[in-house]
């Protein structure tokens, strides 16, 4: 470790204490009655800051970053912004001595000599704690749940975050050792909380968060006044009296000095998350070190030792990855490794270990010797029974007990250095030296032998496996590879800082530099791939790298090389590269390689890597032939590549090796006819094509279809070619041969579509449909299958296929429950008497569940469908009695909805107005029979409680007594009993609220009307609302004769202005008919609206007499006041006249049911479409 000046800066000043911003870009200095802020980065000063009147004793900055706090001897306590902004300032009854954020609460701990406070910006005031000495240090554990106080008195006091005192600890000097700094470890491994304490009786000690201490106190030998962390809790700084920085493991081992100043030290802190230190002094010097730890380490053959946490050394395998702590507690200085054996130097000592056993996996290291004494030295090298130590031209040979056996002097400082290999006691090392010199030194010799020399300085040195070979890496970053025995350079390569041999081959070293890895071969092109680091070592496949501070094995295939000895037909060190690692494959390219080359023997040893029979079966033959005495090369290689599948060149071998009969018996057994006439020069196509279909037929017969099928192709036979693929299953084939048929060869082609859906092959299928354009079939196929969406498509494109996928449709959604879809898809496909059985069959359905809104929404579907089918004059009569019948099951249904709920739910859903309403709608509508589900009881029964409720007692007399005719449940018998009990206590009378009104004639009528829903004077129909049920205020009128629906819009859409003339109401009786007739012609006077003119007109008849209107009078109507029904045809418009215009009424577009328009749009924004047949908005009408 060393420490290397950044930046120094002086003060007037003493610099009592410094905070880093957390992200460590800001330094904060106390100095004098100043805080000075500082650029981490250059050491410039920002900005110094006033705001005490005294000298600042400390500063402290919290975690987010966003303030900072100063303390100072004016009492004082300011808390500054990051942008060095003062926001708030507090005082205590003494000077300041230190100041700490908490870490996660950000609650500022403030200490003086006789209290300390607790602040957080949410408090207005500050909570402040009396203390029995002057508290000199403060410091919060990492969670920050607790406060450790350092005080004069020797004394530490953890006290919890609201200042109650957990934990005391007495120090044994007591006020002779003030306690002067104490600091938590920040890291988040540690399992306990662990407080550093330094103290004025000259000791470091560490203590749990319980009180108690961690090992002994270890004596400082000054007056410490500062002591912290490095960031992760690795390290500790301590400064003080002595002038200096001191580093300490975290255990207070002293590994070092981080720089001498001229002055007491007061305050050292560590850059966060980085090695950079800062120093502050008693003469106002602020200095800025960086700290450079360099790594410590010793590699041999698949071993590797290096320091860890500057004390302990750490021994990787790099095979198996295992790895082994040797904790030494002690500044490792330098390792070294070989074989069996450790070397680590400490300061004072080097400790020899060995393992324990022989075992090559063996991690256990015991210490075998130590040899106590100090050396000095840049190098460190282990052998079997002595260590080498290298101080710049000088080697020392030292025995495990210390005794110096020989000393070697060199010409020029040694650059490198390594043992290799030899019997115990007689090592080789290998030597490099600055002036270009390379040596190998024996440890039993005294002289040692020049290698070689050359022009440039050694950077690392490694020596083949047989000790043929040199490979050097000079300053220029060269490698140069030298034969040892004639001293010739072989060949250099560029941009190396590393370079390796490898140990299980000869010919093959590999170097690193410029962020690539390079393999070389022999005398071949190198290898490159990118890896990082330097190269250390390079055992057959694999290659140990060292990339900054962890070692790693790398798995390389040695494809490359192996490949570049194949290029040259070097077949047997192909496979010696092989033999390393290579993949399955690279192994299958050289026995191929080999055996085309004839080197049967290495081909032998790869085909068995590989575990290829055939081909070992292959070259058995071949050497029995051999021993035979054949000996015709060309005749081999054609075997070899009729074995490969190379069939031409074979039969080109053959026939030039004279064998033309094995060319022939080659094609024939693989049935290759074409070539086999080629072969033989053959000449008419029809013999040809006879020949291959009698081929085929034989292929068949002998059951190899496959072989049959192509030659079926081959022939032109596609016929015969897709029965047998068919029959086969083989769809690849099929869809082969219905691509490659012309679109006018229908029969083959349908054939084929007739196996992919057998086959269960569509998409297949409905491509050949397609390709011969066969709609209908195709159609077919979307159905069968069920792919609804393409045969949808297709119907769109071609309507005439509608019925063929509607009607299956509608079907498939039938037999899956989705009948309202199914209806629909009917509906669709001109299927009236379908769509109407599912419609009838789903409100029957809806009825037997009690599920009355759906009854009464497919009632209304089911008249829309009668209307539809009415525009058939055949149907016509029959249709629109049924549409009118359905309608008014319909409107009953959707009325007994809310009966039901009424009468099964707990609670009411409608107001009482609504259910009397609805009640007397129904009553009145079944006069007749009664629908299927409808209850005459319930109805009656929701008549009677609502009128009683309402103050219709006269009304719900009635009711009740017209239950007691009726068969009652018995979960209503005896609210109904009581009900007609205590009706009778009521006036026999009805709320005249309640009565309902004619708006044509003006006329109350009762509440139980025996004519039904209309009027009792006039017969006019009332109108209701669908919602409310109340009457709602139109009246409907017809047009003239020889009126059209379109005329009357247009006359009623005029707007034209009015004139004050009154007209008049004429009856007209002829044909047993009455027609009550607005005469325009008859002069009046009175209201200007020739419409309501008269509508109360009393008849005397009980026939119901239309209001009937002319041109005239649709003129001077307004097209707000009037609502059309647009039926569409056969039925005819109906038109309505509101007398109220300005209460206004909605009428849906679809069901043509009228509404409040308030009622409407709740009951939209509720439901999102119409209540009553289901209509989405912005959906058109029918």
């Amino acid at each position: 470790m060393r420490a290397v000046l950044t930046w120094r800066d002086k003060a007037e000043q003493c610099i009592y204490d410094l905070a880093f911003k957390p992200d460590g870009t800001q330094l904060i200095l106390a100095a004098g009655n100043r805080l000075l802020v500082y650029d981490t980065s250059d050491g410039t000063l920002l900005q110094p800051l006033k705001g005490h009147k005294d000298t600042v004793y400390c500063v402290a900055y919290a975690k987010d970053g966003k303030r900072f706090a100063s303390g100072s001897a004016d009492k004082s306590v300011i808390i500054w912004t990051s942008k060095l902004e003062g926001i708030l300032k507090y005082t205590h009854n003494d000077s300041i001595q230190c100041v700490s954020y908490n870490p996660v609460t950000h609650q500022l701990a403030s200490c003086s000599s006789s209290d300390f406070g607790l602040w957080s910006p949410e408090q207005k005031s500050v909570s402040k704690h009396k203390s029995s000495s002057k508290i000199t240090c403060c410091s919060w554990t990492n969670d920050g749940q607790y406060l450790a106080l350092g005080m004069f008195n020797g004394v530490i006091s953890i006290r919890n975050k609201n200042g109650e005192e957990k934990v005391k600890i007495e120090r044994p000097g007591g006020s002779l050792s003030p306690i002067w700094s104490i600091s938590w470890n920040p890291s988040r491994e540690e399992h306990n909380d662990i407080l550093a304490v330094a103290d004025w009786g000259q000791k470091l000690s560490f203590y749990q968060l319980s009180g108690k201490q961690i090992g002994k106190d270890r004596s400082l030998n000054f007056d410490p006044c500062c002591i912290s962390y490095f960031t992760k809790g690795e390290y500790i700084l301590l400064g003080g009296s002595d002038k200096q920085v001191s580093l300490f493991t975290k255990d207070g081992v002293q590994l070092g000095t981080v720089g001498e100043q001229n002055s007491w030290v007061w305050t050292c802190k560590v850059k966060p998350d980085s090695n950079y230190v800062v120093v502050g002094c008693q003469d106002g010097t602020i200095s800025f070190y960086q700290l450079i730890f360099s790594t410590v380490h010793g590699l041999y053959k698949d071993r590797y030792a290096y320091r860890d946490s500057m004390t302990d050394v750490i021994v990787q395998h790099l095979i198996t990855e295992q790895k082994v702590r040797i904790k030494c507690k002690e500044l490792v200085k330098k390792i070294a490794i070989y074989k069996n054996r450790l070397a680590i130097q400490l300061p004072e000592k080097i400790l020899i270990y060995e393992l324990y056993s022989d075992d090559s996996s063996d991690m256990h290291y015991r210490v075998k010797e130590k040899i106590i004494r100090k050396f000095e030295c840049n190098l460190l090298v282990v052998c079997a029974d002595h260590i080498i130590l290298c101080q710049e031209k000088r080697l020392q040979c030292l025995s495990f007990s210390g005794v110096k056996e020989r000393e070697w002097q060199m010409e020029s400082l040694i650059r490198y250095i390594k043992v290799i290999g030899g019997p115990p006691g007689r090592e080789g090392l290998l030597v490099g030296l600055k002036n270009g010199q390379i040596l190998k030194i024996f440890v039993d010799n005294l002289f040692a032998i020049t290698l070689l020399k050359q022009a440039t300085a050694v950077r690392c040195l490694d020596m083949s496996a047989s000790r043929n070979k040199l490979a050097v890496v000079d300053e220029n970053d060269t490698c140069l590879v030298y034969d040892i025995h004639t001293k010739e350079l072989l060949f250099q390569e560029p941009n190396a800082n590393s370079v390796a041999w490898n140990t299980q081959c000869e010919d093959m070293l590999c170097f690193s530099g410029g962020g690539y890895l390079n393999i070389k071969a022999s005398t071949f092109p190198v290898h490159q791939q990118k890896l990082q680091g330097f190269v250390v070592g390079y055992n057959g496949s694999k290659i140990f790298c060292l990339h900054v501070f962890s070692m790693s094995a790398v798995e390389v295939p040695q494809s490359a090389p192996m490949y570049q000895y194949l290029d040259r037909k070097m077949f047997r060190e192909a496979y010696q590269i092989a033999c390393l690692g290579v993949t399955d494959t690279d192994w299958r390219e050289l026995a191929m390689e080999a055996l085309e080359g004839l080197e049967f023997e290495t081909a032998k040893k790869a085909f068995t890597r590989v575990q290829d029979l055939r081909y070992l079966e292959l070259i058995n033959s071949i050497e029995e032939r051999k021993k035979r005495g054949e000996t015709n090369n060309d005749l081999f290689l054609a075997d070899v590549f009729a074995y490969q599948g190379k069939f031409h060149e074979a039969a080109k071998l053959y026939k030039r090796s004279g064998h033309e009969t094995l060319a022939l018996d080659m094609y024939t057994d693989l049935r290759m006819f074409e070539y086999a006439k080629d072969f033989l020069g053959s000449g008419d196509p029809k013999e040809t094509k006879m020949l291959i279909t009698k081929q085929a037929d034989w292929a068949r017969n002998i059951n190899e279809p496959k072989a049959a099928v192509e030659m079926y192709i081959s022939a032109g036979e596609h016929v015969k070619a897709i029965e047998i693929s068919g029959d086969h299953g083989w769809v690849d084939t099929l869809i082969d041969i219905a691509r490659k048929l012309d679109r006018a060869e229908r029969e083959p082609l349908l054939m084929c579509a007739h196996y992919f859906k057998k086959l269960d092959n569509p998409a297949y299928a409905a491509e050949t449909y397609m390709k011969i354009g066969d709609l209908k079939s195709l159609v077919q196929l979307h159905v069968e299958t069920q792919h609804w969406d393409e045969a949808f498509a297709l119907g769109e494109k071609h309507p005439e296929f509608k019925d063929d996928i509607y009607v299956p449709y509608a079907q498939w959604l039938a037999e899956h429950d989705r009948f309202e879809e199914a209806q629909k898809a009917f509906h669709k496909a001109g299927r009236q008497g379908d769509a109407v059985r599912v419609l009838e069959q789903l409100t029957h359905n809806a009825v037997v569940e009690s599920r009355f809104n759906d009854a009464a929404y497919y009632f209304w579907m089911l008249s829309m469908q009668c209307l539809d089918i009415a525009q058939d004059p055949a149907q016509k009569d029959a249709m629109l009695s049924k549409f009118h019948h359905f309608q008014h099951l319909a409107e009953l249904y959707h009325g007994y909805h809310a009966i039901q709920r009424y009468t099964e739910e707990p609670f009411s859903f409608h107001l009482p107005e609504t259910l009397f309403n609805i009640s007397r709608f129904l009553l009145h509508s079944l006069t007749k029979d009664t629908p299927l589900g409808i209850s005459k009881v319930n109805t009656l029964f929701t008549l009677a409680k609502q009128s009683k409720a309402l103050g219709a007692y006269r009304l719900a007399r009635q009711a009740y007594d017209k239950l007691q005719g009726l068969h009652i449940p018995a979960r209503f018998q005896k609210s109904i009993e009581l009900g007609s009990l205590t009706i009778r206590s009521k006036p026999f009378h009805d709320s005249e609220e309640l009565v309902p009104l004619c708006y044509r004639c003006s006329t109350n009528n009762p509440l139980l009307n025996n004519l039904g829903n209309v009027c009792i004077n006039c017969r006019q129909p009332f109108v209701f609302s669908a919602s409310s049920y109340e009457v709602l205020h139109l009246v409907e009128f017809y047009l003239e004769d020889g009126i059209t629906d379109e005329e009357a819009v247009a006359l009623i859409d005029l707007e034209a202005p009015r004139h004050k003339r009154e007209s008049k109401w004429q009856e007209i009786k002829s044909n047993n008919s009455q027609t009550l007739r607005l005469d325009e012609t008859m002069d009046s006077t009175g209201d200007d609206d020739p419409f309501t003119a008269k509508l109360s007109f009393e008849q005397g008849g009980s026939e119901f007499v239309p209001v009937v209107v002319s041109r005239s009078v649709l003129r001077a109507m307004s097209r707000r006041d009037v609502l059309i029904k647009r039926w569409p045809p056969p039925l005819p418009w109906q038109y309505f006249r509101s007398l109220l215009p300005d209460a206004s009424i909605t009428m849906c577009p679809s069901c043509f049911q009228m509404f409040h328009s308030e009622d409407y749009e709740l009951l939209v924004l509720q439901h999102t479409c119409c209540p009553y047949c289901r209509r989405r908005v912005g959906d058109p009408g029918p």
